[in-house]
């Protein structure tokens, strides 16, 4: 057992010990079966155990509710139960809960027979309501004893899971889906960067290249319009940047001079119109070379700026290096959006053009994703094999939310349109013992059966049951591990019950 299975066992016995100590347990001093009530609405769930309902004799009832979807305690909340039978009913009101989840009510009904338990839960401003349907209220202890029979619950591999222990994890519970379940590629794919959220910044001239910071390197942020490089060429003899930029200028500044001369004089009719319009020209060029080299260029030298906000994926340059006019110096990636690229088996050719979907997880974290969160999109699919591996590649465009980096290998579940219907679970449901695969069946909210079922494929978030589950079945979907671990203690016995 490793470090962390430990903790986690410790963590459970802890609280097996527990055993509801600070339940406020009720008692039934003739030995009557307890009745037990769970309803799911989409806000709560409810489980109630309470004692026969007896006309003209107190019952006690402890209700658990639990918030959906993350099945959290309800707590600091007003709760009002009401036991309506034909046109009677009896209501108890508590303000709090007696612990964070739990509501101890004694009801006395006035009227025999059969009616329904409502209960209004108020919580910051909203009021809910949860309705247990069919609650019967027997007339005396003899009619009890005639109808009531116990419910012969088989408790055969059993644990029992209490709803405070439950509270304390993450746990949560819900039925099987039967939905269309197509065929499943399973492979390995590559992040890439998509072309168009990369950039290759390039020199314009010749000359010596400076960082413009000691921190140019690859992975670091930059912003736009940031100063990355400068390229001087000063101290060069031939084809001096500084030297032309000078030129360039005193150029454009005599030809702006001569041009605004001859204007003046034309207006005058002291030159022709032919000597305006070659004065024009030449200030209209000599200004064009002159901006030219304003735009991209100081008397320090070419200025590299960044263009957009990024980062830098690689740098192909040393400090102090002797670059020429095109040469590639730096490339910025916003990596907004990546491409995944994964190659199949030639063996699934027939299903590609079925993709509509994927799954994508990370080897290194474990974590999957849906396509629905990750903005997916498959892109294309190769209409030949790699040349290389004989394996046809299928791209996929994907959001970068920040955990995928260019370059490292996921998992690719992709997904095919299918118009069959299958029962699935979520992967986080399945246990497996031996190559064995079991879920936990829930008996009531406090009690679980352990029940092998075999599998079928997955898609790295569900897998299709083929067999030992029905769809109507509730499940445990989150902290199945924990019911197991409680299992293996043997703390609890599955006989155990708040209501005596």
């Amino acid at each position: 057992m490793d470090i962390k299975l430990l903790m986690i066992t410790l963590f459970v016995i802890s609280m097996l010990g527990c055993k509801h100590q600070h339940e406020t347990e009720v008692h039934d001093d003739h030995g009557k079966e307890n009745i037990q009530y769970t309803i799911y609405t989409s806000d709560f769930e409810l489980f109630a155990e309470a004692e026969p309902f007896i006309a003209g004799s107190s019952a006690n009832l402890l209700a658990h509710f639990s918030r959906l979807p993350n099945f959290i305690p309800l707590d600091s909340s007003k709760v009002i139960a009401r036991l309506q039978v034909n046109e009677t009913e009896t209501i108890q009101i508590l303000e709090n809960s007696t612990r964070p989840g739990i509501y101890k009510f004694t009801l006395e009904p006035l009227l025999a027979g059969k009616g329904r338990l409502v209960f209004e839960i108020s919580q910051q401003g909203e009021t809910y309501i949860l309705r247990v349907p069919d609650v019967v209220v027997y007339r005396s202890e003899a009619e009890l004893h005639e109808n009531h029979h116990d419910e012969n619950v088989s408790r055969t591999n059993t644990s029992v899971f209490t709803k405070e222990q439950s509270w304390k994890v993450g746990f949560s519970t819900d039925n099987p889906q039967v939905e269309p379940f197509g065929e499943v590629i399973k492979t390995v794919g590559q992040i890439q960067s998509i072309q168009k959220n990369e950039l290759i910044l390039t020199a314009k001239t010749n000359g010596i290249i400076l960082f413009s910071s000691g921190h140019i390197l690859n992975g670091g942020s930059v912003n736009k319009g940031q100063e990355l490089f400068i390229i001087k060429s000063s101290d060069f003899a031939d084809n001096n940047i500084t030297v032309r930029y000078a030129e360039a200028k005193n150029n454009y500044e005599k030809a702006e001079m001569d041009y605004s001369r001859a204007s003046s004089l034309a207006q005058d009719k002291i030159i022709p119109e032919k000597d305006l319009i070659d004065a024009e020209n030449k200030y209209h060029n000599a200004k064009a070379v002159f901006e030219n080299l304003k735009n991209n260029f100081t008397t320090s030298g070419q200025s590299i700026n960044c263009p957009e906000k990024g980062f830098i994926k690689q740098v192909f340059i040393t400090n102090g290096e002797y670059v020429t006019p095109g040469q590639p110096i730096v490339t910025i990636s916003q990596n907004s959006e990546l491409l995944i690229v994964a190659d199949v088996s030639q063996k699934d050719a027939s299903l590609l053009n079925k993709i509509y979907s994927a799954n994508i997880r990370d080897m290194y974290n474990e974590q999957v994703y849906s396509f629905g969160e990750l903005n997916g999109e498959v892109l294309t699919y190769g209409k030949s094999t790699n040349t290389s591996n004989h394996l046809i590649p299928v791209s996929m465009q994907i959001d970068n939310i920040g955990n995928f980096i260019p370059g490292s290998y996921v998992e690719v579940y992709l997904k095919t349109i299918s118009n069959t219907r299958a029962l699935t679970v979520p992967n986080s449901s399945l246990l497996e013992e031996q190559g064995v695969y079991y879920v936990y069946v829930q008996i009531n909210p406090e009690l679980f059966e352990k029940r092998e079922v075999r599998t079928g494929i997955s898609d790295g978030i569900k897998t299709e049951i083929i067999e030992g589950l029905r769809a109507d079945e509730r499940i445990v979907t989150r902290g199945a591990i924990y019911i197991k671990l409680a299992q293996s203690t043997g703390t609890l016995d599955a006989h155990s019950g708040h209501v005596h």
